[in-house]
């Protein structure tokens, strides 16, 4: 068969004509989008199935207990997890998030050799967000293998699916080690195999106009990066290689995991043994960064499939020691940057930490091999409704609560648990469409995530959606959860028109108050600042500085991080762009936590056909544990009271939608 041999000696491409170096150029900024494209591939796959896995979570928070006793629908990551399905749920969970790591630095690597990566590119998604790349008839791992083509997994389905045995099989299809991807092609004829994968650098007839919906497909990702290295690596007739020819000093560098910048979140380095992007100093050395590139590339390797030392041999600069350990996290910083809460705001073990610790010692391959155990006993959201449907049952008050609760002393400003259940039943009751709502809310959920990341590796000051990430998680989960299926993510999302006016959600529209209970447009509901472009459509679960730069959680920001006199972004009301606020439409039982003084709001008006934001005159005070969607509703009377049209009516009852959205967290 045509498949390298593992590790083989690769003949130097040497003294080549310059009259080559556009196509080159060309080529290798291809692999550098292809690479971004098979790591952001992973993320929605992986995350879907994850969620699939039936279960229930607390959102807690640091000295709060206003959710005391109450659970909600999609299982979390656990401390110590004590069944199968807990097990697995934190085995994907470490993969998921090591998955993040990987597009990182697969960005932060195309950035430095010229490239404007993208995130929402047309070899995974449509114009519209739709992810085409999934789907029961679909076969192919993109820029890789067509799975048909395979000897073990010819009849696996490239779909978002519940845990089950196909999904175990293309977890393992996607992260196998070089020798047994290698060997899926055993049964095929030499000039076959050839004719289809494992292209020779440089690629055969590559014009400098191709992209990277031009290139051969791979084999194997362990060999996609193999090209990489190697088309890097070519050196010229004038002595110089590609990569002197095309890295580009300054570059934006963006980093999640390792970064220790106040304010970040992140006190601490989770991989403090090698480098997730090129800082600015490396930036100074070209050499080095070449190495510290081929090392990037080491880690996804090493992580995915346990096989480092066929990159390192690309580096210019031998390692002095040994690498065993090197791209692993290190568990005190992920207990320093990820903590964790019980029921009475107490910290308890972080939950975060555990999951990814857990399993840091194995690379992908191996866990996915570890799932394929549990397997057998774990329950998942489809067979829980399918046993619901069988005995005619569905969601009720017990399953959302635990011994904790007592109604006498629950907040009441949010929806009752019998209430939340209601909903969750009535919303399964309608079927298709509301599936379809559902999927399409997932959808856009992750569009707001994928848009802002393009500006991301653009502009070095932006930040990283981080929460908005949670929020795709939980949209995805209560799609299960509602539905016991996964959110169909090929379906598009129309684009939000530039020339209207949107709201936050029901009953809060100035353009047309006249529809009382008017929910907000499909197209502009998201999760978390930094995935919104909104005008008065910021849900805002967490108090944002009117100014923006403040940040998402639980945890109050320090008194000293902001003037005494800087006021906060009311929800809905607000001028946000990117700045502005959690989750639209807004769940039923978001609540306030605390926020650092002063507790008051600006307040907005949107005037002309630009829709120019006019501050009123007149604030609004809030405290932690109001309802967001009270204070929405308390800002939206007070601008129409300003137009000289008062609200006589009184707030509207939440849709079910609104009752079965979890909070924000």
């Amino acid at each position: 068969m045509g498949a390298p041999a593992l590790n083989a000696a690769i003949e130097p491409i040497t003294n080549r004509p310059l009259s080559c170096l556009a196509s080159d150029i060309s080529a290798v900024r291809a692999i550098a989008q292809a690479a971004i494209n098979v790591e952001l591939f992973t993320i929605p796959l992986y995350m879907t199935t994850m969620y699939s896995i039936y279960g229930m979570h607390q959102i807690n928070a640091k000295d709060q207990t206003y959710y005391l006793g109450r659970e909600w629908p999609g299982l979390a990551t656990r401390a110590k997890p004590v069944n199968d399905n807990e097990k697995a749920f934190n085995i994907i969970f470490s993969v998921f998030i090591q998955e993040m790591l990987h597009l990182q630095m697969a960005a932060n690597i195309g950035t430095a050799i010229g490239i404007a990566p993208t995130f929402v590119g047309p070899a995974l998604q449509t114009r519209e967000h739709g992810w085409h790349c999934y789907g029961p008839d679909e076969s192919i791992i993109p820029h890789i293998v067509d799975l048909k083509d395979t000897r073990d997994y010819s009849r696996v389905r490239v779909n978002l699916e519940a845990l089950n045995q196909n999904q175990t099989s293309l977890f393992l299809a996607i992260e196998q080690p070089a020798d047994k991807a290698n060997s899926q092609f055993d049964h095929l004829k030499r000039d076959d195999v050839k004719r289809k994968y494992f292209p020779e650098v440089p690629f055969k007839g590559w014009e400098p106009g191709d992209t990277e919906l031009d290139l051969p497909m791979f084999g194997t990702i362990g060999y996609m990066y193999e090209c990489y290295a190697q088309y890097l690596s070519i050196e010229y007739a004038d002595g110089q290689n590609l990569w002197q020819k095309v890295f580009t000093p300054g570059s934006v560098q963006q980093d999640l995991f390792n970064t220790d910048v106040k304010g970040s979140g992140h006190p601490a380095k989770e991989f403090p043994r090698f480098a997730t992007l090129l800082s600015s100093e490396d930036q100074q050395d070209a050499l080095l960064c070449f190495d510290k590139v081929i090392d990037m590339m080491s880690a996804i390797s090493d992580q995915g499939e346990g096989n480092k030392i066929a990159m390192q041999r690309y580096r210019k600069r031998h390692l002095l020691t040994a690498v065993d350990g090197k791209y692993q996290e290190d568990r005190s910083a992920l207990d320093q940057d990820y903590l964790s809460y019980d029921q009475q705001g107490g910290a308890v073990p972080s939950r975060d930490a555990a999951a990814r610790a857990d399993s840091k010692a194995l690379d992908h391959y191996e866990r996915f091999q570890e799932i394929q155990t549990l397997l057998k006993n774990v329950i998942t959201w489809d067979k829980v409704h399918a046993n619901w449907d069988k005995d005619k049952v569905g969601w009720s008050k017990e399953n959302l609560i635990n011994s904790a609760y007592h109604p006498a002393t629950a907040p009441k400003n949010i929806p009752k648990p019998e209430e939340v259940a209601a909903a969750l039943n009535r919303l399964k009751q309608q079927g298709e469409p509301m599936w379809r709502t559902m999927s399409q809310v997932s959808v856009g959920a992750i569009a707001g995530i994928t848009t802002v990341l393009n500006t991301y590796w653009q502009e070095q000051d932006s930040a990283f959606p981080y929460p908005s990430m949670g929020g795709s998680g939980d949209r995805v989960s209560i799609c299960w959860a509602i539905f016991g299926k996964a959110p169909d993510l090929r379906l598009g999302l129309a684009a939000p028109d530039a020339a209207t006016l949107y709201h936050a959600c029901q009953g809060l529209s100035l353009a047309d108050p006249d529809i009382a209970a008017s929910c907000a447009a499909l197209e502009i509901y998201h999760t978390c600042k930094g995935s919104n472009g909104c005008h008065a459509q910021g849900g805002c679960g967490f108090a944002q500085l009117d100014k923006g730069g403040s940040n998402c959680g639980h945890s109050a920001p320090a008194a000293s991080a902001q003037d005494a006199s800087d006021p906060y972004s009311s929800p809905s009301d607000n001028k946000c762009k990117t700045f502005g606020g959690c989750a639209v439409p807004i769940s039923a039982s978001q609540l306030f936590p605390v926020t650092a003084p002063p507790p008051v709001m600006k307040l907005y008006d949107f005037v002309g056909e630009q829709h120019k934001s006019v501050a009123l005159d007149k604030t609004m005070r809030f405290t932690v544990g109001d309802s967001v969607y009270g204070k929405a509703w308390e800002a939206y009377c007070a601008v129409m009271a300003s137009r000289g049209q008062p609200v006589s009516g009184k707030m509207p009852a939440p849709t079910d939608l609104r009752l079965a959205l979890p909070p924000s967290t």
